[in-house]
């Protein structure tokens, strides 16, 4: 790995995790606020999601060439007292641990007693899901026969498919309001209920426009007042890059990587899916911008290298939210379970390997991190270099790539 990538991993191995208010603050304010009872709920969580993305602290690191943390700094966890509410006893515990501990500021702890608990305490997803829970399943609970039922998880998965590639959020409103256009409200007994989840896609949208715009007028100033030259370009580029994406689609590999990231710090700040958001087939969704690129020669192997490695650490400075209760203490692990695919084949049923898969690979045995989480697919129409590339790097220890078996 370069310089630049071995920094920028060294500073987010040694970063020590901590549990940042911000977030839960945020969302504090805005139910204290702003809620109108007259939103449905769709609408009032995006408009809740516009408010965090609009007032949330912009981190830019030194030399990183991906931009966007859940965070007002790498590894600094936010929770989702919306969902499921920590008790001062929680965060103690958190901040306790022997190992994989969450540091917790006085700070901290001082905002959950005063504004969080007050607030959200029987107001919570995770409260009114008990509350309707009938004796035995209590009983049990109460029991230990089984631990937490909700922690810090949203009560819905979903995963990254190829949209996003193909399609900015501008061309995206557009769908949306054609949807709208279209909608039967004197036949159709869900048009309502479907124009209010239309509304809230639209501000969604807008909220994560606007999200990155603020990044991109961060990095305009920075590149003002940077004296290195190369230095200076990057950030200039990479203004230029959060002004495009995600309102409109990318066209290069540097523009595919940071409007994917952009997604997926949205996804993950608006609530926590956890191990359900990932960037599955990276090597064959990425693979037409960088084959364009290199083709145009505005981009070389070393430089996507570089890329991705950046991409993977990004990954890295995201550990898990913590949990509460009994799995407060038990948890033994930071890994939020985001998940690589590479391999396998393409929609079509062919080999789906190509170039990219190779650098990607490439890029999982020089970082050796355990975010983002790599598997390959194996199919027969695979070619064998794949899988004793794969294989090469299972023989290290590593414990990646985990491998699946396509034809099954």
């Amino acid at each position: 790995m370069n310089s630049r990538v071995e920094q920028l991993r060294k500073k987010s191995l040694e970063r020590p995790v901590t549990i940042s208010h911000e977030r839960a603050e945020l969302v504090t304010r805005f139910y204290k606020t702003k809620v109108n009872p007259g939103h449905s709920v769709p609408v009032q969580r995006a408009l809740c999601l516009g408010h965090i993305l609009a007032h949330k602290q912009i981190f830019i690191d030194e030399k990183e060439l991906i931009v966007g943390e859940r965070g007002p700094e790498p590894k600094a966890v936010p929770t989702y007292p919306e969902v499921c509410l920590h008790s001062l006893g929680d965060l103690a515990i958190l901040d306790s641990r022997s190992s994989v501990a969450y540091g917790v500021s006085k700070e901290t702890k001082q905002v959950y007693a005063k504004n969080i608990i007050p607030f959200w305490k029987g107001k919570t997803i995770r409260e009114k899901i008990f509350a309707a829970m009938e004796s035995p399943w209590k009983n049990s609970f109460e029991a230990g026969v089984f631990t937490e039922f909700q922690e810090q998880r949203s009560p819905g998965h979903t995963a990254g498919g190829d949209l996003i590639y193909t399609n900015g959020f501008g061309d995206l409103k557009v769908r949306i309001q054609s949807a709208m256009d279209a909608l039967d409200f004197f036949t159709d007994t869900t048009a309502l209920d479907q124009q209010e989840v239309l509304a809230a896609l639209d501000i969604a949208a807008d909220a994560l426009i606007g999200f990155a715009n603020r990044h991109a007028s961060v990095l305009e100033k920075l590149s003002r007042k940077e004296v290195d030259p190369k230095r200076k370009q990057e950030l200039v580029d990479l203004s230029r890059i959060c002004r495009r994406v995600p309102e409109q689609a990318p066209e290069t590999f540097h523009e595919a990587l940071q409007y994917y990231w952009f997604v997926h710090v949205g996804v993950i700040t608006e609530l926590n899916p956890w191990d359900a958001y990932n960037p599955g087939r990276l090597d064959q969704n990425l693979y037409p911008f960088y084959k364009n690129d290199i083709e145009q020669g505005r981009l070389t192997r070393e430089t996507a290298k570089e890329l991705l490695a950046c991409f993977w650490i990004k990954f890295n400075n995201h550990p898990a939210p913590p949990k509460v209760g009994v799995t407060a203490k038990e948890s033994n692990t930071y890994v939020d379970f985001c998940l690589i695919n590479l391999g396998g084949v393409t929609p079509d049923n062919k080999d789906g390997v190509n170039e990219l898969t190779y650098l990607i690979l490439d890029v999982i045995e020089d970082m050796r991190l355990l975010q983002p989480s790599s598997m390959v697919q194996v199919s027969r129409k695979n070619p064998d270099r794949f899988v004793k590339r794969a294989l090469k790097i299972i023989g290290t220890g590593f414990g990646q790539p985990s491998v699946f078996n396509t034809d099954a």
